[in-house]
């Protein structure tokens, strides 16, 4: 309350956070659920809903976090000339957010380049890289509901903040004052001073012309009939020029999700993961009947298809499209000759097992790591400063992220895009879908089905059940999910796996993640999302038959909610 008031007595220079305060004068629950937190930040950075308070993303807390990370930078930076690149996508408030960024960046002597339209997250992990920058700023909230906007932060490698770096940033960041210790100059006469500069065609070029380098088949694509929709987004303009480049040419943009709008006015929840999102592109492919619907989040880093399977238009999972890329790749690679020695693939400890079988097939080594891109990064810079890049060959989210190659550290839609249209024309020229492909591998290697169940925790009160659930389960371990035996479970907060009697060290980072194998071969993970108030519960069976292993996981589905005591 006192923070409350604190605000309300200040003149802010955003006078629409003034007239949101005063709207709430009499209500104590939502002046608690503003005020009783900074907005944490993290690997993730900060997210959260756009609105005035400690706990909202508004100017002051934009400034505040890019003052901490200003200060982080001149400590570390031994003193040299430091700068960062800057992004936003299309959310509300993000072309205020970044511009924000920017002149406190310059009124700290830190140069700040910015992208001057919406543009991609890969395509600010890219300028971070090619501008040689000591950081980077995406104003972005990904694919959350519209009343979101949110910051990622990124290190000199092109890969969101690693644990240590977001420990420094964020202590740098609670030392501050978010009124009296913030550095500003004017936006435009940073600009006319040259501390602020605008980044120009050549970085976009670069960056498509380095997504077109890891182009699979070496020939047109251009049997292909696609609709595609950017969900409102910054997808549009990068994804259709890579798409040009393959030679798609019969392209129709969904026309009521092709410009930029943050409210989102027909997809709510603009998650390609999710059909709802998808409906107006599904729509249209009534009409267009093309072979493929293709969908990009707002800032462009994941991507969902629909395929046209004998008229019906059917959503792929993003395991089944990892699974589906990785093994087109290895295929055509292997064809083409140009498969590297000792390949690597890169996927999350939730994604699917899948990938173990096929990649045992083709001799190609699958290294496991937490849910984040970065850390995916990791393992294609390990790979450079090893020697041997080349053996990268992909690196996968269940969370449709997709990325072949090591210009950029995260997962890129752009690449994705031009990955799935390759590989459906291939498939299209054997006659086949892509529905097809998955189908043959489910035949050859069983029917593997993932799942997800997401449980949304609101508000202070929310946060305090997510972490009582988090400990409930840590301390007492279930010993039988959906009739099941546990066998085996770890826990990679406490870095402990145990199988029966026996227990062993989890060698990843820490993070509060919960795993659960089961007799019949499934196996349940609880995990706190990093940027939502939600608890995810994946899901994985495998059986015999498609049946088999829908029936699994309904059963484990249907354990969720009691696992969870709710």
């Amino acid at each position: 309350m006192t923070e409350y008031e604190r605000w309300l007595s200040v003149d802010l220079d955003d006078k629409d956070l003034t007239e949101e305060l005063l709207s709430v004068q009499n209500q104590p629950e939502e002046i608690n659920d503003r005020f009783y937190r900074n907005l944490e930040f993290g690997t993730g950075g900060l997210r959260g809903v756009i609105g005035a308070g400690t706990n909202r993303m508004n100017v002051y807390t934009v400034r505040k976090a890019t003052q901490g990370l200003a200060n982080y930078l001149i400590q570390t930076g031994e003193g040299k000339p430091l700068s960062v690149a800057i992004a936003h996508d299309s959310r509300n408030k993000g072309v205020l957010f970044a511009r924000e960024s920017a002149a406190v960046l310059a009124a700290n002597g830190i140069k700040a380049y910015l992208y001057p339209q919406l543009m991609p997250t890969p395509a600010l992990s890219y300028a971070v890289r090619h501008l040689k920058c000591d950081a980077g700023i995406c104003v972005t909230a990904s694919h959350n509901p519209a009343k979101y906007n949110g910051y990622k932060a990124y290190g000199s490698d092109g890969c969101q903040v690693t644990e240590g770096m977001a420990d420094g940033i964020m202590a740098a960041i609670e030392a501050l004052d978010i009124f009296a210790d913030v550095k500003k100059i004017p936006f435009d006469e940073a600009l006319a001073a040259g501390k602020i500069e605008y980044i120009g065609e050549e970085t976009v070029s670069a960056f498509i012309a380095d997504v077109y380098k890891e182009s699979i088949l070496g020939k047109p694509a251009d049997n292909l009939k696609l609709v595609y929709t950017p969900l409102n987004g910054s997808g549009k303009m990068c994804v259709l020029r890579i798409l040009d480049k393959i030679g798609v040419k019969d392209v129709t943009v969904v026309p009521e999700q092709s410009e930029p709008d943050g409210n989102f006015p027909t997809c709510p929840y603009p998650n390609p993961e999710i059909r709802e999102a998808l409906q107006k592109g599904l729509e249209l492919c009534e009409t267009v009947k093309p072979d493929l619907l293709l969908a990009t989040d707002p800032d462009c880093d994941r991507v969902g298809i629909a395929v046209n399977q004998n008229g019906t238009y059917q959503l792929m999972t993003g395991n089944e499209v990892g699974i589906v890329l990785l093994n087109f790749i290895a295929q055509c690679k292997t064809e083409l000759g140009t498969m590297p020695k000792d390949p690597v693939a890169v996927t999350t400890i939730v994604s699917t097992d899948m990938v173990n079988d096929i990649a045992k097939d083709y001799g190609i080594e699958i290294r496991r790591v937490l849910t984040g891109f970065k850390y995916i990064g990791d393992q294609i810079a390990l790979l450079e400063s090893e020697g041997h890049p080349e053996r990268y060959l992909l690196g996968f989210e269940e969370s449709y992220g997709y990325l072949s190659g090591g210009y950029v550290r995260d997962k890129d839609a752009v690449n994705g895009s031009m990955l799935i249209c390759e590989m459906a024309s291939y498939y299209k020229e054997k006659g086949m879908t892509l529905i097809d492909a998955i189908n043959e591998l489910y035949e050859k290697y069983g029917y593997y089905k993932n799942d997800l169940c997401n449980f949304t925790f609101e508000g202070e009160d929310g946060m305090k059940q997510m972490n009582a659930i988090m400990d409930g389960l840590r301390t007492n371990p279930p010993t039988e999910i959906a009739g099941f035996k546990v066998i085996g479970n770890s826990d990679y907060k406490l870095s402990v796996r145990t199988d029966g009697e026996e227990k062993s060290e989890i060698t990843l980072p820490k993070s509060n993640v919960l795993e659960y194998r089961l007799e019949n071969g499934s196996k349940l993970i609880v995990r706190p999302s990093g940027t939502e108030p939600k608890i995810k519960i994946y899901l994985s069976g495998k059986g015999k038959t498609r049946e088999e292993s829908e029936e699994i996981i309904a059963k484990m589905k249907a354990a969720a909610t009691a696992l969870l005591g709710l």
